[in-house]
């Protein structure tokens, strides 16, 4: 049954698959949203589904997913189970009817976020990547800042992602950390600004046969270049993103509460004049603006909240979410794309998937 846009107002029936690390936060989210009705949690430990659901005594535990995909009542299904394992559940869902939400990242790779992609393409169902850093206040507003043009033209981007962090056994420092950076990146940058390439160099100096301090350049159609520094073996912690526009330089620091936006009406001006002579020349003018900084206010909300709320819309409108599908995609072919580079000693690697539309 192909349930292309929810009909009604009615809550739209949903349901959740996995109850470990991220599930109960979805089913707490879906359980305050007045846009969803909660039918089900689906795990394969059904104990361990029912410990989550406590007093949700309204929502059923089991461990069949086919019963799940079965339940009419059920228009949406919210994925949160190991990535190996997205494409299989995800395809599933599509195939019953049901509207898909998936934790990050989309799939194992890019080929299988294609195929994801797709199914919902040709089923005219939503199909939303939770990119969570996207739908937090801070990140929004860099959204509209970038979007409505207040700080310019895009000249670089600066993310450090650093700390003492979990060598992971099966993935580099580069698929643990970086991905919520090339979201970011992919949900803040202007219509027809994109990245075409990336080179990435890593390191693994602690012998755990993986690389895990990164550093990734990515080229963007403009000229301009975004880096990005992930590691693992830093003793302090450091989640900060510089922005530079032609106009105005954002920091964002998403470590302090009290200032994550940081304005700064700062920066180099560049006036180019011609001098006629034997030939033309152009010289270029140098000149450096030192204007105030602002801290703008921004709400508290959590930003699974908004997320839910966008999957809502998405679902209702049947238009596509802000983290749809293909943002999902973007970043896995960014990724496969650094890991080539990696191999092969920061060779510059062109990045497919990555559209301006």
């Amino acid at each position: 049954m192909n349930q292309s846009h929810a009909a009604t107002d009615d809550p739209i029936g949903v349901a959740v698959v996995g109850a470990g690390y991220w599930g109960p936060n979805l089913v707490r989210n879906f359980q305050t949203s007045v846009e969803f009705r909660q039918h089900w949690l689906c795990d394969l430990d059904v104990r361990r589904a029912e410990r989550v659901l406590g007093d949700y005594s309204t929502v059923r535990a089991t461990d069949d997913l086919g019963t799940v995909l079965a339940d009419e009542a059920v228009q949406a299904v919210a994925i949160a189970t190991p990535a190996d394992t997205h494409l299989t559940v995800a395809m599933a869902a599509l195939r019953a009817g049901k509207h898909v939400l998936v934790e990050k990242p989309l799939a194992a790779s890019a080929e299988q976020g294609r195929a994801l992609v797709a199914e919902a393409e040709r089923r005219g169902l939503s199909l939303m990547c939770d990119h969570t850093y996207c739908y937090t206040p801070a990140v929004l507003r860099i959204r509209d800042l970038l979007h409505n043009g207040e700080l310019g033209e895009l000249q670089y981007l600066d993310s450090v992602r650093i700390n003492l962090g979990l060598v992971q056994r099966d993935i580099d420092v580069m698929w643990d950390l970086a991905p919520h950076d090339l979201s970011v990146l992919d949900f803040v940058l202007p219509p027809g600004v994109a990245p075409v390439a990336v080179a990435a160099h890593g390191a693994d100096r602690i012998g755990a046969g993986r690389a895990c301090v990164a550093y990734l350049t990515l080229h963007l159609n403009t000229g301009a270049i975004a880096h990005i520094h992930v590691n693992w073996l830093s003793p302090v912690k450091v989640r900060t993103m510089i922005i530079g526009g032609s106009k105005r330089t954002l920091l964002w620091d998403d470590l302090n509460p009290s200032q994550r936006l940081s304005i700064f009406d700062r920066g180099v001006d560049v006036a180019a004049t011609e001098e006629l002579g034997d030939e033309q020349r152009r010289e270029a003018l140098v000149s450096y603006r030192s204007g105030d900084m602002v801290a703008p206010a921004l709400p508290e909300r959590e930003a699974l909240r908004t997320m839910v709320e966008e999957y809502a819309r998405a679902i209702r409108t049947g238009t596509p979410a802000l983290t749809d599908g293909r943002s999902g995609l973007r970043v896995l072919a960014t990724l496969e794309a650094a890991t080539r580079s990696l191999a092969d000693r920061g060779r510059l690697v062109e990045i497919t998937d990555w559209t301006t539309s």
